[in-house]
């Protein structure tokens, strides 16, 4: 009698290298019970995920709209607007070094207008 095989079968070159480890809320997690129900599996069972995990990713056709836009080049924009901010900054901190009080006399200045123009538009209303 012909002895049978036991334990895994042999994948051969099906075997899998690459590790995908994934982490969930309890809201996705909450989903993902919910998914496996609606296939009738046991979450709690080992070996359950994984499969159907693998399944939904693999067999997923994503359109063209459902993929993230390349934001390697957004990155590299806003890192030199960041840049220029931080030179205009510098700027203006050795401008107003040489003269502190040049700006806020003007500013002042600016805010006893608006508040005489304030005042004037008060006066008119209680008159008026």
């Amino acid at each position: 009698m012909k002895q049978q095989k036991r334990g895994r079968k042999r994948l051969g070159k099906k075997k899998r290298y690459h590790n995908v480890m994934l982490r969930f809320n309890d809201s996705e997690y909450e989903k993902l019970k919910g998914l496996c129900e609606s296939f009738d599996l046991d979450i709690s069972k080992r070996g359950t995920i994984s499969p159907l995990l693998r399944r939904l990713v693999l067999n997923h056709k994503a359109d063209v709209k459902d993929r993230l836009p390349d934001t390697s080049n957004l990155a590299y924009q806003i890192n030199k607007i960041g840049n220029n901010i931080n030179q205009l900054v510098k700027l203006a901190h050795h401008k107003n070094l040489r003269s502190p009080n040049m700006g806020l006399q003007s500013e002042i200045r600016k805010t006893n207008g608006l508040l005489l123009e304030l005042l004037e538009i008060l006066c008119e209303g209680k008159t008026g």
